[in-house]
């Protein structure tokens, strides 16, 4: 269950931005050019309040069929804790699955496991510092399931039973999440947050609270959080999905509308996150840090959206961070790059508060340079701003993602939706719909000037609210400044002597001679699948998949066998990196940047690599950018570009990247495992050092390059999407079909690596946090077929259920375990399965032997018939989503065809479903896990 606030996206993980989208919705509305207009709301979805304050959202959307998304938005989160109760709003969210009024103890999870949905993967819940929403995805085509699913969020919101003794088995499973969560980045956050968010309750209500509140509060405690703020006028009721909407409505009006708020309601505060003058600094290390880390923040007053005034306004800041972006991932490609990432971004932040951001990582030298760096870059827009040439490619990179989202309007998932209605109520930001937004960036955005743009950093960039975080190893190699070194630098950049930023022009077209057209000299239908296969002149095979699940989408994988097996140890790190090598390196004429630069406004991406046993392509494209994918991928073939700069900034990049993460104990146990279960074999390696990029070679690894990539006679390419056989034909004959091809037919080695054998228990040492992950495998060599794999697939499946019941819910001993495996027939036929699950180090042994004798029991009694029920259900249900899925097409059509299957039997899979039973999954569970020869890693603290 999620636990971070999607705001604090930004200041925790600001490499990676979140919700600075709109959502996608779909009115009729006209966006006319009224600044002051308020945004209208999305027509399709009906909005309704309760007399006793509840809110609802509904709509009927058809994608996925026969689904319907359910949420209940509950306005209060950590925030309204108050001393003493640090923890209990997420501690509430986790009761809501320990007995409802109409669903005792455990019996929720259960019940809506004989329907179909997985607890974790679809049944979920997340608790912020502001909201706690709860995730319920069912299925609808059975009224009794809708209403059940109605029954549970009204349990949810009114009707949890909070019992003492549930309460109490459920402070191990939330200490277990705290512990789960302790380590350098913990640590370290939890000295800056008093800095970040100086003066507000943020920085004193972290959503998972404290352990010491967890393990000893008093029952009433949370029975009162309950009370206070689970209320009628503190919550929505969301339904997306293929219903009917009046029907629905009734439901809900029926269900919802009779519960009561308090008399005296508490007050719903929001808290704010106070200005202050003074730039503040914090510089923070930890043993286990894994980077050197950058940011600055400079906090914002909260932008609202809910006028066209406010929409254009995030549409301008949207250009804004695109383009400088840009700028900062073309600094990344230099040979000695300034960073291994860097971004910089307006977003949110808190609920009453926005932030422009600039954060890098850096090697262990970098940090000054790094900070200087994004300082400068922000610094050289607020002086000059962008160009002309930018702003352009922007303006088309925005607008293609607006016209493809306005393409698939009638084929969105559901879940957009929801997601987009939660927020209108949390947040009372507008919802307008697709149709509305679509208009209003064809009216607006060509408006946008330059000068608009640029005006931002003045307006961002000033030295009041600016905090500066500096985290890193703590490691007498890592260099950093001191807070006064960081005061000069940041009144040096202010008048640093900068030059404009100089825009290059590049070439408009990808390929200017096109290639001489080949044939299709052979098809073949499989109709069972709506399959059709050609056999090109050149001895390339193609299958295609088209499709209608979407009106804007087309996937492609390519695959021919050979791979790393085929080249030795001394050449095996070249050939191993070569995919991120090419990538960097740009094809053609292009360099990586001007790649970019030529894309801009297209939705297509082509990338490449080698695994052990074969060479392989993947991508995407719209309708009207499929013909670029295919150039694409002809070029990648045929010109692949030696870039000795990019080469350079990707082994500095990958060095500085590689410099520390063995610090980190997941990151130590997962490569230690590695070396012992294969015998330190340099191809099992899962953390390289920094020296062992020094060993690969650029002329190397074009060489092997064109020795995988030069001849396309062995490929076999898949295509799923909307498209035509027929019209896609002649692209294919133009850009595959005139490969170069001479008729090889290669596989790859088996080089004989296999996991140790026999009974082993290994400890290893690493960390200080009181925690440890443990590791059973179980693996062997045994025939491969598609009916073993899915028993053992579905074997794997119902132990899940039965570990979440006895290690979780019965032990009260771990938050999450898994199980995970199966079988393979490449490099050899043989299988690994591995149960997975972090603990307190004391109970480690202990949870790991509850763990093993699930498996026995299951070997010995076999499995009940209403959880092997569980796993059919929810294998049909699964099924009915994913066959209606390109992505499943494509990745499963890949396949069927490495394993050399028929891919005929795809649309069989609910026969192998039906046949399932108990004896069939009691004598898989014989056969792959033995109990007397399986490996046990454990990962255990270091002795203070």
């Amino acid at each position: 269950m999620k636990k971070i606030s999607r705001y604090l996206l930004v200041a925790v993980c600001l490499l990676h931005l979140a919700n600075l989208g709109l959502a996608q919705g779909k009115p009729e509305a006209r966006a006319d050019k009224k600044p002051n207009a308020p945004l209208p709301l999305d027509p399709a979805v009906r909005i309704g309040k309760l007399p006793n304050g509840l809110t609802y959202y509904i709509r009927k959307n058809v994608k996925p069929e026969k689904r319907v998304e359910l949420r209940l938005a509950v306005n209060a989160g950590s925030t309204l804790e108050v001393p003493g109760q640090e923890g209990l709003a997420h501690f509430t969210e986790h009761m809501a699955f320990n007995g409802t009024k109409n669903f005792p103890k455990n019996e929720l999870v259960s019940y809506l496991q004989t329907a179909g949905v997985r607890f974790g993967g679809d049944l979920n819940a997340f608790t912020s510092f502001d909201e706690t929403v709860y995730i319920l995805p069912i299925p609808s085509d059975k009224q009794e399931l809708v209403d059940k699913g109605l029954l549970v969020l009204q349990d949810w919101a009114f009707g949890m039973t909070m019992d003492n003794t549930e309460i109490d088995k459920e402070r191990g499973v939330i200490i277990e999440e705290w512990r789960t969560g302790q380590g350098s980045s913990q640590r370290m956050r939890d000295k800056y947050f008093p800095l970040l968010f100086k003066g507000s309750r943020y920085a004193e209500r972290l959503p998972i609270g404290k352990k010491d509140v967890i393990e000893g509060f008093k029952y009433d405690l949370i029975k009162q959080f309950y009370k206070d703020w689970y209320r009628p006028d503190l919550m929505a009721v969301v339904a997306v999905g293929d219903i009917d909407v009046d029907q629905m409505e009734k439901k809900i009006k029926e269900m919802f509308g009779k519960a009561k708020g308090p008399a005296k309601p508490r007050k719903r505060e929001e808290f704010n996150v106070p200005d202050h003058k003074e730039t503040l600094v914090s510089i923070v290390q930890d043993r286990e840090a894994t980077n050197v880390q950058v940011q600055v923040i400079y906090k914002q007053p909260s932008a609202d959206l809910k006028t066209e005034a406010d929409m254009r306004g995030y549409l301008v800041r949207q250009l804004y961070n695109g383009m400088l972006n840009a700028r900062l991932d073309e600094l990344r490609q230099k040979s000695d790059p300034p960073f291994i990432y860097g971004v910089s971004a307006y977003g949110g932040f808190v609920r009453t508060k926005d932030a422009y951001f600039a954060n890098a990582v850096v090697n262990e030298t970098g940090a000054e340079r790094g900070l200087r760096t994004m300082l400068e870059e922000t610094e050289r827009v607020k002086r000059f701003g962008f160009t002309p040439g930018e702003l352009e490619r922007q303006k088309k990179t925005q607008l293609k993602s607006i016209e493809q989202a306005y393409n698939e309007r009638d084929k969105t998932e559901s879940e957009s939706y929801v997601e987009e209605y939660v927020d209108h109520y949390l947040e009372g930001n507008a919802a307008p719909g697709i149709e509305f937004e679509y208009q209003f960036y064809n009216k607006y955005l060509n408006d946008v000037q330059l000068a608009e743009v640029n005006s931002l950093a003045k307006q961002w960039v000033k030295d009041e609210n600016r905090v500066v975080i500096i985290t890193a190893p703590e490691k007498s190699s890592v260099q950093l400044p001191s807070e006064a070194r960081v005061r000069e630098v940041l009144a040096e950049t202010a008048k640093a002597n900068l030059t404009p930023y100089e825009d290059k022009a590049v070439a408009s077209s990808l390929i200017t001679a096109l290639p001489t057209a080949g044939k299709v000299s052979a098809e073949k239908k499989l109709a069972a699948v709506d399959v059709t296969e050609f056999t090109l002149s050149n001895g390339a095979r193609v299958v295609l998949k088209p499709t209608k699940f979407k009106n804007d989408e087309i996937l492609f994988q390519a695959y021919s066998f050979g791979g790393t097996s085929l080249y030795s140890d001394a050449d095996y790190l070249t050939a191993s990196n070569l995919g991120q090598i090419v990538t960097a390196s740009g094809i053609g004429q292009f360099s990586a940047t001007d790649l970019t630069k030529t894309l801009a406004g297209k939705t297509v991406r082509v990338g490449m690599g080698l695994s052990e046993t074969s060479e392989s392509m993947n991508g995407n494209a719209s309708v009207n950018d499929l013909e670029a994918m295919f150039q694409l991928i002809h070029l990648y073939f045929t010109q692949p570009r030696k870039d000795a700069e990019a080469f350079s900034s990707f082994i500095a990049k990958s060095k500085a990247q590689m410099q520390n993460m063995s610090a980190n104990p997941q990151y130590f146990f997962i490569d230690q495992t590695q070396k012992i279960l294969y015998n330190n074999n340099l191809r099992r390696k899962v953390l390289p050092e920094p020296a062992d990029f020094d060993k690969i070679n650029l002329d190397r690894a074009f060489e092997i390059y064109k020795e995988r990539f030069g001849d396309a006679s062995d490929f076999t390419f898949m295509f799923v999407g909307s498209f035509e056989p027929e019209k896609i034909k002649p692209l294919i004959e133009l850009y595959l079909a005139s490969l170069p091809g001479a008729g090889r037919q290669e596989t790859f080695k088996d080089l004989g690596i296999r996991p140790i054998k026999g009974m082993n228990d290994r400890e290893i040492v690493k960390g200080t946090d009181g925690k440890s992950l443990v590791s059973l495998l179980f693996s062997g060599e045994a025939p491969y077929s598609r009916k073993e794999n899915f028993l053992l697939a579905s074997t794997i499946q119902l132990l899940n259920i039965k570990l979440i019941e006895s290690v979780r819910e019965g032990e009260s001993g771990v938050y999450g375990i898994s199980a995970s495996g199966g079988l393979s027939k490449n490099p050899y036929n043989g299988y690994q399965v591995g149960i997975q699950f972090p603990c307190s180090a004391a109970n480690a042994d202990r949870l790991s032997q509850v763990a093993l004798a699930e498996v026995e029991k299951l070997q010995k009694e076999g499995p009940k018939p209403e959880d092997v029920q569980k796993v059919k259900e929810a294998q049909k249900r699964e099924r009915e989503v994913q066959m209606k899925e390109n992505r499943f097409w494509v990745s499963t059509l890949a396949s069927y065809y490495q394993t050399n299957d028929d891919p005929s039997a795809i649309a069989e899979a609910n026969k192998a479903t039906e046949a399932l039973d108990a004896k069939s999954i009691q004598e898989t569970a014989q056969k792959y896990f033995d109990l007397k020869a399986y490996t046990r890693f454990v990962l255990k603290p270091e002795q203070k």
